[in-house]
Formats: C-alpha cells, structure tokens, sequence
C-alpha cells in the first residue's frame, strides 16, 4: 500500500469555539483506495502556510510510500533540511499525516490502532473536562467568578467527571514567564476554595497555566495552592526552560505537568531527566503522531511517570489520543471534548462513545472513528487569526487580570 493522494480541511469551529478557532484536518489515500484521515495541531503560523507546509512534507518525505513505514516517514521528516531536532511546524504537519497512515493500517488489518501497537491495555479511559460556561452563565463573567466555576464543577460531576481543569491565573502574554499579580493568587485559591467545597472528594483539581509564570511567582502560587490537594499544577512556567521548571516541581507539593507544546521524545526525555515533570501531556497532532509518543510513554515508564495525552483541538486528534491511551500502562487520564459541544462530535458522527466520566475504548477498524467529509467542507475557516493567540500587553497590577478562556470566535 503506497501513499498517492492527501487532502487538508481547514474547518472553522462553531461558537462557542473551545478547542480553537479553527481545526486542519488532512485525508491520505493509498493506490488501493483506502483512506485515512488525521489531524495536525500545529499554528505557529496561519492556516495558509501551514497547509503548504503539510503539502510539501507529503510530497518530499511520504508520497509514493509504503503506508507501512512510518519509521522511515518520520525519520525524513525529523531530519529535513539537514535538522535532525524537533520543529513544531514540519512535525506538526507530519503528525496528522502519521496519525492518517495509522487510520490506514487498522482499515487494511480490520483492527483498531491500539490492536497493531501491543494490545488493548484500558478497556475504559478515565476522562477529564475543562470548565466551561453553563448556558445561564455570562461568558465574559465566567472566567473570573469562582462561583460559577463551582456550579459548572458540579455539574461536570455529575455528568461522570472525576477531574476538572481551570486556568483563572491571568493572561497568557508573549512576554514570557512573569510574577503573578496577588490578586491572581488570591483569584486562583478562590476557584479552588469554591470547587473543591462543590466536588468534596469525588473530582481531581487540575490547575492549568499555560507557562506564564516566572520561576519564583509559579512558585509562590503553587505554594498558595498546595491546601486544596490538586492534582496537577500545569505547566507553571515556559515550556522551554526544563531547570527552572526543575525548580519549580521540587518547591511546590503539587505534581507538575507539561506538554502540549512539547515536540518528540528529544524534548520529552530531558523533562523527565531533570524532574521537572511527572505527568506528560503531549498532543499528537504535534507530538510526533502515535508511534513517537507510545515511545514518549515507554520512556515515562521508565521514570514512573504518567501520561495525560492532551486536547485542545478537533476530534480526530481525540481519536488518535483514544487509541494511546487504549494501549499504554501508565496512563493517568485523557482530556476529552465531551464538553465541547455539538459541532466536534458531529465531525465524527459521534462514532466515540463516552460512559459516565469514561471514553470506552473503540472496536471499530483505524482510529475508530467516521470523519463527515461534507460537514469540514461546509464550515471552512475564513478568518485572519491564529488557532490560538497571546496576549501582547504586559500583565496588569493595578487592576483585575482578563482571561478570555481559550480562543472564543474573534472579528477577523
């Protein structure tokens, strides 16, 4: 089976938007017509670009290929140009194209992913939710109001959830790591004061920042944190810096984890060297695909680490993310998009079956999953910005931080 045609859906999401405002999804065919689809979670730069990139990748290092050989395939990517590390870009848009030859493999064996990798080893994959606005709630409000974060913890559950995430920390600036204002700190224990009264025991606190802290002021908050037990403090500081992340996991009694923005195994295996993290959270779209994040998994084994494959995309990415988390010993928990309305659901004819707080492991053939070709075409991405942006301002001490909460629908 030879790789001969690839095709890329730039979908814009619907409102309320959570998961980006846009997803890529690419479709490979091979000379015997079976098709297989993926998706890439790479947005450096706009969608224009990055379909060119996935273009030039399939031509250079896949077209004409045994769809087998995903070795091999990954190998010319990592090494384009004379590189040999990891780039967000170029293996970005390799990874939705690995995770598509995947889909092929399982299609042409008639078995799930999971089933070519090793076996299934989770029958039921412990998934978590982040918190999102109730339909009565007022979504600017949202973000900062410990209250209705606490009603939409409930409800979460309710619904079967045994983990919650929320990230009420401040902006995201392209500053870098900064010192959180106090009244971020006291903002970030009254989410946890509120949820952890709303959920008792029955819900893990997941306390997402996304790297914007300085060594010291992730550790001043993490320590402000530590009495409400969660159980992870996410990337507290830029993904970049492992020994100041190092630091900041032995001075704060919450497990740390990283990365969603983590590229291969060379950028995963230091983490782990230096004790930076112990909670993995790659996204395959951008990881590497499937293969180069089972070994990602294997080399957290050796660490007693665990994995958290991590969403904030479409659900072909979930897909691939189910199959993983299907096969791999140490897995924690997997995000879902349960909570994401609709839209990412249709996407897949809601092909995923999702069981009081658990993702039930697929038996269908590929990643389990039928992609609607029609509904991507329908809802193309027009706009100007990016999957998800930062915010240029600096942070504010004189007044109250805004968060947005993800990448809600902008006017391009």
């Amino acid at each position: 089976m030879k790789l001969t045609d690839l095709e890329i859906f730039v979908v814009g999401n619907r409102p309320p938007g959570w998961g980006g405002r846009y997803f890529i999804f690419v479709k490979l065919t091979t000379d015997n017509g079976i098709v297989g689809y993926g998706e890439v979670y790479a947005a450096a730069v706009g969608p224009e670009a990055m379909c060119a990139v996935i273009k030039d990748v399939f031509e250079r290092h896949m077209m004409g290929e045994n769809v087998e050989n995903i070795e091999l395939m990954f190998r010319r990517a990592y090494s384009s140009g004379f590189t040999q590390r990891p780039d967000p870009t170029t293996i970005g848009a390799f990874s939705g194209m690995e995770i598509a030859c995947w889909d092929i493999l399982g299609k042409a064996h008639d078995r799930p992913v999971y089933a070519l990798m090793g076996g299934l080893m989770n029958e039921r994959i412990r998934s978590y939710t982040y918190l999102y606005p109730m339909e009565h709630h007022e979504i600017t409000a949202f973000w900062s109001s410990p209250e209705m974060a606490a009603e939409s913890a409930k409800a979460a559950v309710d619904q079967g959830f045994t983990a919650v995430k929320f990230d009420p920390a401040g902006p995201y600036t392209m500053r870098g790591g900064h010192m959180p204002a106090m009244g971020d700190i006291a903002q970030s224990v009254a989410f946890c004061k509120a949820i952890r009264e709303a959920v008792g025991d029955k819900a893990d606190l997941l306390f997402g920042t996304h790297g914007q802290f300085s060594t010291a002021g992730a550790i001043r908050l993490g320590q402000a944190l530590e009495p409400y037990s969660p159980l992870w403090f996410e990337e507290p500081i830029p993904p970049d810096n492992i020994e100041e992340m190092a630091k900041v996991a032995r001075a704060v009694r919450i497990p740390v984890a990283t990365g969603e923005r983590l590229v291969s195994k060379a950028e995963f295996a230091p983490v782990l060297r230096s004790g930076a993290a112990t909670i993995l959270q790659p996204a395959l779209g951008r990881s590497g695909g499937i293969l180069e994040t089972k070994k990602i998994a294997a080399i957290a084994e050796v660490y007693n680490a665990q994995m958290a494959p991590h969403l904030y995309a479409g659900p072909v990415e979930w897909a691939a993310n189910i199959q993983l988390a299907a096969n791999i010993p140490n897995l924690l928990m997997a995000e879902t998009i349960q909570t994401g309305g609709a839209f990412h659901l249709d996407l897949i004819k809601h092909t995923i079956q999702w069981d009081n707080g658990y993702i039930v492991a697929p038996t269908a053939p590929g990643l389990g999953i039928e992609f609607d070709e029609d509904l991507a075409r329908a809802n193309p991405w027009t706009g100007e910005g990016l999957h998800l942006e930062m915010q240029e301002a600096a942070p504010r001490y004189d007044q109250a931080n805004a968060f947005a909460g993800g990448a809600p629908p902008v006017e391009d």
